[in-house]
């Protein structure tokens, strides 16, 4: 009998160790810089837990509106930029960035690089909540402070045509 319970307990054992082993299914695994690589374009923005007249600024740019149908270019090495396509109260501009992606939290963070600086002197960026990606579509959500909780931008992305 109490072999039984011996084998028993170390089979119990071994079950509990192979499942905290194994990889965790759900959107983190989709979560990959592979999937955010390539040429995108902004097409949506939303907004969740504040109103829109609330959000004065995305990306110190000026307005939320002047990201719509921005390109945003994201190359492997982490090197990248984001277009604006300008109209109306809006400039059209380039701007050179710096990327990466945190699969481990889930996060997308970049940084502006002006000319003559490099990545690793600039210590300011902005860091978002990478909710998912499937390498045709990307959400991308930019947490604002927003009475005393946190809301969020909500940026939804296509992939742009080769």
């Amino acid at each position: 009998m109490k072999r039984i319970l011996l084998i028993a307990a170390i089979l119990c054992s071994s079950l509990m160790v192979l499942q905290s082993c194994s990889p965790k299914g759900g959107a983190t695994q989709s979560l990959k810089k592979g999937n955010v690589t390539g040429n995108w374009v902004l097409n949506d923005i939303t907004f969740e837990g504040l109103p829109q007249s609330a959000v004065k600024s995305l990306f110190d740019e000026g307005s939320y509106t002047c990201f719509q149908g921005s390109t945003w270019s994201l190359t492997n090495s982490g090197n990248g930029s984001y277009t604006l396509p300008g109209g109306g109260a809006c400039t059209a501009k380039t701007q050179k960035i710096y990327w990466s992606v945190s699969p481990a939290d889930e996060t997308f963070q970049f940084k502006k690089i002006f000319e003559g600086e490099k990545a690793k002197n600039v210590t300011s960026g902005y860091r978002s909540v990478l909710s998912s990606t499937d390498g045709n579509t990307m959400v991308i959500k930019s947490p604002v402070e927003y009475g005393a909780k946190t809301a969020y931008i909500v940026l939804n992305f296509t992939k742009a045509a080769k």
